[in-house]
């Protein structure tokens, strides 16, 4: 079966970092679904396990962890699949990724594909929407179901993929949200999506968040450069107030204003449930399928912002290097197998 993989962990303009394969086509044991992959998304821990390294591989690693397609056929314990169900999922980080024509995937981490969505706009989503749902209703403690209606949520990187559907399901609890965008393109993005208010991430956040009135905000989401902006959020953050960080911190994170405030501090990775194989894996089964209920009932729009086509390693290199240069705005999507 074709495949895109590396065997060297080389820099995106290396026409070797990412390099077309034909790989042996798996079968399913266990809780494992085979599917057959019609659409796959890209996403910063693609670039971020890319990155140059001096580890080669014996055999091909196959990284990409967004998918929609086809179950194939099932192993031997599985309940809730049946070949030809169309499926989307973000994968698994311990295993092979998605950037292959057929794919082996647990179950309880699979979610059936909103029907209203072809599967190139429905690959977009699942990597996003697990982290941003775990983010804010797993981790802050968020009711889902608005019982913090009105409440102020603070997202920096509102324009990335994380934020673009944590924006709609922040909204969907009814919070009143402050979205940081700092180009033109992506103020009207973030706006398109449903922010309250915008302000910009690369200016000084204190005096923004004080011109709309504002002492403090009720969550912070960040989900773009931790260290840059941990400063100003446990300033703003409010007492007894929640923090949650997506991206891995490079230097010590200052704690006396967070003591001093009662405020916590979460992380959000959202292959914890697959990599430990939690009792709760299921959750993410769950979290997709409602997801799906609310791409299907309008309440949700698509994030894929640039679908590609074909899947092959050339269309790959090119996509790794928009993210990698930061100015990707929603989802980068490539579908179908050349």
């Amino acid at each position: 079966m074709k495949a895109v993989g590396l065997t060297r962990y080389l820099p995106i303009d290396d026409p070797e970092s990412l390099i077309d394969l034909e790989i042996e086509k798996p079968s399913p044991q266990g809780h494992d679904l085979l599917v057959a992959i019609q659409a796959i998304a890209v996403n910063p821990v693609d670039y971020k396990i890319r990155a140059p390294k001096d580890i080669v591989e014996s055999s091909p690693k196959i990284l990409g962890w967004d998918a929609a397609g086809i179950v194939e056929s099932v192993g031997s314990d599985v309940t809730l699949f049946k070949p030809g169900d169309e499926v989307f999922y973000a994968g698994d980080v311990t295993r092979q990724g998605t950037n292959s024509e057929f794919h082996l995937i647990d179950e309880r981490i699979v979610g059936i594909k909103p029907k209203s969505l072809d599967f190139a706009q429905a690959a977009a989503f699942p990597l996003t929407s697990i982290t941003a749902y775990e983010a804010f209703f797993d981790r802050l403690g968020i009711d889902v179901n608005g019982a913090n209606k009105n409440q102020t949520l603070l997202i920096v990187g509102g324009a990335g993929g994380v934020g673009s559907i944590g924006i709609q399901l922040a909204k969907i609890a009814g919070l009143t949200v402050i979205a940081t965008a700092s180009r033109p393109e992506s103020i009207a993005w973030v706006n398109q999506l449903g922010a309250d208010h915008v302000i910009n991430h690369r200016e000084e956040l204190q005096p923004q968040i004080e011109a709309l009135g504002l002492k403090y905000v009720d969550y912070i989401a960040l989900f773009n450069d931790t260290d840059g902006h941990w400063d100003a959020a446990t300033n703003l953050i409010r007492p007894q107030g929640n923090i949650v960080a997506i991206v891995d911190n490079q230097r010590p994170l200052k704690q006396n204003i967070m003591k001093m405030k009662s405020a916590s501090l979460s992380w959000e990775f959202m292959f914890t449930r697959s990599k430990y194989q939690t009792p709760d894996m299921i959750a993410q089964h769950e979290i997709l399928n409602r997801i799906a209920q609310w791409i299907d009932a309008g309440q949700i729009r698509s994030t894929a912002n640039n679908v590609v086509s074909p899947i092959n390693a050339a269309n790959l290199r090119n996509a790794h290097a928009q993210l990698e240069s930061g100015r990707a705005i929603g989802k980068i999507v490539l579908e179908g197998w050349g």
